[in-house]
């Protein structure tokens, strides 16, 4: 496989190199690809935490129209107070 870096990239890699720890742009590659991995396993277990928790939290309510207007209401009215918006609500 052939990859054009971008000159930030491949300066980016450079960089990694000059400091000893990795051997070959391979090695910073191979090793940002494992963290990218293991980001994305971490995302998956919260997503899944977070589906598992509404799951096991009672009966949903409908998605409709009117239920995110007065969503979008409540986190207006809160961000107005100074209130904290609750996480589920923010953009």
């Amino acid at each position: 496989m052939s990859v054009t870096l971008t000159p930030r990239t491949e300066a980016e890699i450079r960089r990694w190199l000059e400091t000893g720890r990795y051997a070959d742009a391979d090695a910073v590659v191979h090793t940002a690809l494992a963290a990218l991995e293991a980001q994305e396993q971490e995302k998956h277990q919260r997503l899944r935490a977070l589906v598992l928790a509404g799951h096991n939290s009672g009966p949903g309510e409908e998605s409709t129209d009117e239920l995110w207007e007065e969503i979008a209401r409540e986190a207006d009215e809160a961000d107005r107070l100074g209130l904290p918006i609750r996480r589920e609500v923010q953009p």
